[in-house]
């Protein structure tokens, strides 16, 4: 019998939740919210669960890039189902499932704070290493060299023309499950962390004035 994946992605403003076995989505969810998916997310989770039953095999979450907050709310809420289920949960790029039929390669730009913007480039469901931070000018002209070219954004960034796209939790569930078993088990052995675009930015305090 296929595989029985749970598949949550929220690092957008687009919650996404699905339930999919081999080639059939058996449940699928979706919800808006902009900064409470914390608050949204379990009423359609508790649905998928009902769903599944005794029947999952494993959690595969969107680890982003994008609200950090959303991914962290995923990667809790798929560890603690994965421990009181006793099965496995991993991650795999929100950027390789948009809710469009997309080709098999594709580029995407996205904002990525501070005045700099990310690109990146995904085939046949991978998002490849090469994702580049770069500034709004270098931005525009490298996507004016792309034929094809999404954005995961809420709005698409710098004016440029692009094709707006949310992450499909189904799609997350469908190539995960395509994966050669011995990818995935490597996968399962990773520890779930967030897709970071850059470091951290943390803000020091002043010293008290003596």
């Amino acid at each position: 019998m296929p595989a029985t994946l749970l598949a949550l992605d929220l690092s957008t403003a687009h919650g996404s939740i699905a339930v999919v076995r081999g080639d059939d989505v058996l449940f699928r969810a979706t919800f808006q919210s902009e900064r409470s998916h914390n608050a949204q997310v379990f009423a359609p989770l508790r649905e998928a669960l009902a769903v599944v039953g005794d029947k999952l095999t494993g959690i595969v979450i969107g680890n982003g890039p994008g609200s950090y907050t959303g991914v962290r709310i995923a990667i809790a809420a798929a560890q603690g189902i994965a421990l009181s289920r006793n099965v496995w949960c991993v991650g795999w790029s929100s950027l390789t499932a948009p809710d469009l039929d997309a080709p098999a390669s594709y580029h995407i730009i996205g904002d990525a704070r501070r005045q700099s913007f990310y690109l990146a480039r995904v085939e046949n469901g991978r998002l490849l290493p090469n994702l580049d931070i770069v500034s709004a000018d270098e931005a525009r002209v490298r996507a004016a060299d792309c034929e094809i070219v999404y954005t995961f954004d809420a709005k698409p960034p710098l004016g440029l023309s692009l094709l707006s796209a949310k992450p499909d939790a189904a799609k997350l569930a469908q190539i995960v499950q395509s994966l050669p078993a011995d990818e995935l088990a490597t996968l399962i052995a990773q520890p779930l962390i967030p897709h970071y675009l850059a470091e951290a930015f943390i803000t020091l305090p002043k010293r008290p004035t003596p």
